[in-house]
This record gives structure tokens, sequence and C-alpha cells, in this order.
């Protein structure tokens, strides 16, 4: 089926004992035990497992198109827990530009556990061969990279990873499955911050972890999940299944209005540089073609001077609201480097973009009358 339709029907079946086509939000923290002390229908207590979030999970999956799925109260809490696969003295290779938060769980909560860590430019396959050794047991990608878009070669970085049995992870948080599917591609595990186009209207949080197949290490983050306890209530995973059934409708309408921005600021004069995988001009625009089916409705741009211009370019829109995050009907722009703390590598002129479900006619011409000023 399509993603379209799985979207809509996974995990949103209708509810057997009401009729009812909204499925009903299970807010019980425990569950009832058979007269002979057994658990006939499933469930225990909210915490290792809820029907609300065993719903979320199977429409996640099918969405990756992947095997399982477990479900996290934050995108950071889902990271987490594929580093908990990781034991002292194993090594991780991760990509010195992307999200600041799995940067900073890798240095300041991983390093001092005792798992070792590189950092490499992932767009360079000879670093990120030098970089692994025999103790690598995990390659993280992102791609397209936070902030600056990056893209990274996930097949070819697969079968890197894969030649020394390490497993290969991708925060797909920016694609979504509808523009890119890292699993056909060989990852063996899909992250999302489901806070962002998961639930698309900037008022829940989450995190997910898929699995292409079952096994181990499904059955390893099966158990962290419910001892670590760091889940999603029954209302979000409510709230995330219902805006789940809009999300390709959401990215498609988002990711054209996207372009349309990143071809006006890539003419103007007041733009240094257009950072949209869409763009010709991109340095990877032939890969994004390759592994996506689109670009997604991310972009960053560089603006002509320094720090001081591009927060007075953030200032002087309307449309656009200056704040953190990513994903939601709201076009928000934000100066990443002033939040990303002294390891930063985003430039100090780049502002990035989450381009929402206003219309792109709008949007350009708050742009230009900011730039304008």
């Amino acid at each position: 089926m399509k993603i379209e339709t799985l979207s809509v029907h996974v995990g949103r079946e209708t509810d057997p004992g009401t009729g009812a086509v909204v499925p009903p939000m299970h807010l019980s923290t425990t569950f009832e035990r058979d007269p002979d002390g057994e658990f006939s229908r499933g469930f225990t207590y909210t915490r290792p497992d809820n029907p609300t979030r065993r719903a979320l999970e199977q429409c996640l999956a099918a969405l990756e198109g992947g095997a399982d799925a477990t479900a996290y109260a934050s995108g950071s809490a889902a990271s987490l827990a594929v580093f908990s696969l990781l034991r002292p003295g194993d090594h991780v290779v991760a990509p010195i530009e992307a999200y600041h938060g799995t940067a900073m769980q890798i240095r300041d909560l991983l390093g001092p556990m005792g798992v070792e860590y590189t950092f490499v430019d992932m767009t360079n396959l000879h670093a990120v061969r030098d970089a692994m050794t025999g103790r690598t047991r995990l390659l993280w990608i992102e791609t397209p990279s936070n902030p600056m878009l990056k893209i990274s070669d996930i097949g070819t970085l697969a079968e890197l990873a894969h030649g020394r049995d390490a497993l290969v992870c991708v925060d797909n948080t920016f694609a979504t499955p509808v523009w890119q599917r890292p699993f056909e591609h060989g990852a063996d595990l899909v992250m999302h911050s489901s806070t962002k186009y998961f639930g698309g209207h900037s008022d829940l949080m989450g995190g997910v972890v898929i699995v292409r197949e079952k096994g181990e290490v499904a059955d390893k983050l099966r158990v962290y999940q419910a001892t670590a306890g760091s889940v999603p209530s029954p209302f979000d995973c409510w709230l995330l299944r219902r805006s789940l059934t809009t999300l390709p409708c959401r990215v498609r309408a988002q990711t054209q209005t996207a372009e349309q921005l990143a071809r006006f600021l890539d003419k103007h004069p007041r733009v240094e540089r257009v950072m949209y995988p869409g763009l010709e001009t991109h340095p990877s625009h032939a890969l994004a073609r390759k592994q996506m089916s689109g670009f997604g409705a991310m972009l960053s741009f560089l603006v002509r001077g320094g720090r001081d211009e591009a927060f007075s370019v953030a200032a002087r829109l309307r449309l656009f609201t200056r704040a953190t995050s990513l994903g939601g009907v709201e076009t928000l722009i934000e100066h990443r480097a002033s939040i990303e703390g002294p390891h930063s590598v985003t430039p100090q002129n780049l502002l990035r973009i989450s381009v929402g479900l206003e219309h792109a006619d709008d949007l350009i011409a708050d742009l230009e009358q900011a730039l304008a000023n």
C-alpha cells in the first residue's frame, strides 16, 4: 500500500466494541488480570505497553517499511535508546554537523560511560572509512543534516559499516518517510523526533526508533523502553496517531513551498548562499535525487554580512515565527549558531527555515521586505 493509505488505516481500525471510526484513547495505567492470574488480553501496565501506544507504533513501523517500532517521550529519548545498545569500549562514528543534542548525548553521556566516539564529515567517505575501527559498533547518519542540509550517501555508508559488523542508524526527521526510505538503502535502524513532522502541529513531544527486522536489536530496544520508562503518554500517542493521517499531504505541500522560497532566496543579492538539496547548485543535488523522492521542507541561507545582519533580517519578518523546532504548520525561522553552544560549526550568518502551510507568495513577500530593509 502507498504511504497515504498506510497513514490513514494502520493502527486506526474501527473500534469493535462501539463501531467508533476514531479509535478510543486508553488512559489506564494498569490492566486487570484474568481469574487464573494471566493477562490474556495482552496488557499488564502502561509503561511496558499500552493499546494507544501499540497502535501508534504499528503505524510508524509501516510508514518506514520496518518490522517494529518503539515510541519514546522525545526525540532525544529515542536517540538515547539507540545509544543504549552500546557498551564500554564500543565505538560510534557520528557526523560533525548534525542536531547538536545528538552530539551532546555522545560527548556528555556516552563518553563518560566508556563509549568511544569520532565525529567526521559524513559526506567524506574516505574520512568515514578512516574513522572506523575494529570496535566500531554504530554508524549514526543524519541526512539531510541539521542545519546545513548536507546529504550523506546512505547506501555506501551502510556497506562500509556492515563490513565492520556495525549497525547503521539514520535520523530521518528532516526527510520523513514521504521523501526518504533509509531501509531501502541498507539502514538497520531509523530514528525520528516525532515532535516534528509526525506531530506536525507544534503541540506534542515524542520520538521513535524503527527496526528493519525483528530480532536481538528489536528485543533489546523493547526491553530498554520498558525499563528506562521514557515513554509517551497515551494522550500524546493519540494526538500523534491522529496527526499521521495528514503527514503525506502536509509534507508535500510544505516541500512545494520550500522549493519556491529556496529559488527566490538563491537569486537575492543580500543572500550569500542557499542550502537546499532541491537546488541544482547544491553540491549533493545528484545524490539527493538518487536516494530521495523529494527534497523536504527545510532550508537554510546565509545572509550577507555576519551575525548582526542575520539577526536583523529575522527580526523584521512578520509571518515567520522566530522559534526553535520544525515540521509544524507555521513557518519558523531560527538563528541556529546562537543556541548550539561552543561546539557549533554552524556559520554565524545562517538562518534556518522550517516551511509551514502558509501560501508561498505571502512568505516570499515577507522575506522580500525583510531583506530589502
